[in-house]
């Protein structure tokens, strides 16, 4: 019987460790964390899951016990491979890896049916990727499934399903270096009690997050005034993964200087807290406009659909003067808003008029702010109608920075402000893999014995991400690392 040894304990992880173990290797999963943070990224996340689906009985295969009142009532469309493939052309400038993209999307119905093997249940993600027009709810964006509990559901479900296979979780055990030679990797020398302990494996998955968490990793490679960003999730991913792997050879790739940030509330925490989860994200700007601390807008909020341009708004965010910005609403829109403005850990303020809102925008000039949306309300083109679940082109006219889509005017009181800064969720640098999800040195050749799953892998995004993608390819390539990894063969 194999011996396989997974660092991480997130979903990639846990994937790879499942998928191993029904390929008869005894297995054994190493998480820095303790109990109660473990979990990586994905227990931070919604556990929204991209996935291919070519009409609503595709979904139904996915989530079973989906109504036939729901079916009547919903406009699922459609998301073929074909839209999946273009998606991950644009949004990453065609710089994505072709061979890591195909396995990606081809797989992803597959491995999302898998999951539902070991005990996944996946739910429509009614609450933050349909609008309701005409009686009927339309999904948009491409995005429609999502894991029940969100990322904390997630884990615990594939906690429950590794526990079930015999797998052991050594918590609080942190991966310091691989053991190896020229043969390959033989197992991971951890730090667990106090104590510094070489565990043996014929081969190892890495699962183990990216360096987001790591100040001076971010400032070193995403560039300057990075260290000043907030982490979304987990404190424990500080690189590990990639720095043990390529003190042995292995070959860095992707996008170094690039990461998924979005806008988060300015006054969060500097790691993610589980007791909020990801409700510090503020993902409702298409519906309003964001001013900087000079009183101006930036960016187009409504150059896309959110799904495909909150990866990359929180790095505008971050180049902002004072690293902040505000979004800001009129009543028109705010019953649109999602769930996480309403909740009690939030940088808000609101006012019964354009005047006293900019006078309580902290650190904003709000001369400059009453002027900027002045001129915004005079440059909306309020002739086409407004559609949140289409991109819509109601757009301005003549202004410096456009915006593109539901354009509102913002002139109904009362008026509300939020207060976010640039939250980093995971780094897009890391390791090459080939299609086995097998480590390649700096030759580009494979390294025996070690594999790579979830964020630590590069190659697949830059710039940008669609949203959703990153659970899917963790589950993806985790399984193929875990298969991998339990049936691969060592040269002598």
């Amino acid at each position: 019987m194999k011996a396989v040894m997974v660092v991480g304990g997130g979903n990639a992880a846990f994937c790879a460790a499942l998928a191993a173990r029904e390929q008869g290797a005894k297995v054994t999963v190493l998480e820095r964390a303790p109990e109660d943070e473990a979990g990586g990224n994905s227990r931070f996340t919604a556990g929204a899951m991209r996935v291919v689906y070519d009409g609503v009985e595709d979904l139904r295969i996915l989530m079973p016990d989906l109504s036939d009142e729901e079916i009547a009532r919903t406009d699922f469309g459609t998301y073929t491979e074909a839209q999946f493939f273009d998606d991950m052309g644009r949004v990453t400038d065609y710089r994505c890896d072709p061979d890591l993209v195909e396995l990606l999307v081809r797989r992803s119905r597959p491995t999302l049916r898998w999951m539902r093997t070991n005990g996944v249940r996946f739910v429509p993600m009614y609450g933050r990727q349909a609008f309701k027009i005409d009686g009927r709810f339309k999904f948009w964006g491409g995005l429609t499934v999502e894991v029940s509990g969100g990322g904390p559901g997630l884990v615990d479900t594939l906690t429950a399903a590794v526990k079930k296979s015999g797998i052991n979780i050594h918590y609080s055990t942190r991966a310091l270096s691989l053991i190896h030679n020229d043969r390959g990797v033989y197992g991971v020398r951890v730090k667990t009690g106090g104590r510094t302990v070489d565990l043996q494996a014929d081969a190892v998955v890495l699962a183990s997050g990216g360096f987001e968490a790591n100040h001076e990793w971010r400032a070193r490679y995403l560039g300057p005034s990075w260290d000043l960003a907030k982490v979304r999730g987990t404190r424990f991913n500080i690189g590990d993964g990639i720095r043990m792997a390529m003190d042995i050879g292995a070959a860095p790739f992707g996008h170094w200087s690039g990461c998924h940030a979005v806008g988060w509330d300015r006054n969060a925490p500097e790691f993610g807290d589980l007791t909020v989860g990801d409700n510090f994200q503020k993902h409702s700007y298409p519906l309003g406009i964001m001013i900087n601390a000079n009183g101006e807008r930036f960016v187009d909020e409504g150059a896309d659909f959110r799904n495909y341009t909150y990866a990359k708004y929180g790095s505008v965010i971050l180049r902002q003067p004072g690293q902040f910005a505000w979004q800001i609403f009129d009543n028109k829109v705010v019953h649109l808003l999602r769930d996480e403005y309403r909740i009690r850990q939030v940088t808000k303020v609101k006012a019964d008029s354009l005047e006293a809102l900019v006078e309580k925008l902290e650190a904003v000039d709000a001369a400059r702010a009453l002027a900027t949306v002045r001129e915004y309300n005079a440059a909306v083109n309020t002739n086409t109608p407004f559609d949140p679940s289409v991109k819509d082109g109601r757009s301005t006219n003549g202004l410096a920075v456009p915006k593109s889509n539901w354009a509102n005017t913002i002139d109904e009181p009362p008026f509300e402000a939020y207060a976010v800064t640039c939250g980093v969720t995971f780094t897009f640098g890391g390791l090459r893999i080939d299609t086995d999800a097998q480590v390649l040195n700096t030759d580009l050749e494979p390294i025996p014995g070690l594999y790579a799953a979830g964020e630590l892998v590069g190659g697949i995004f830059y710039h940008n991400y669609p949203g959703g993608t990153g659970l899917t390819a963790g589950a993806v390539f985790g399984q193929i690392a875990g298969t991998s990894a339990a049936t691969g063969t060592r040269s002598t």
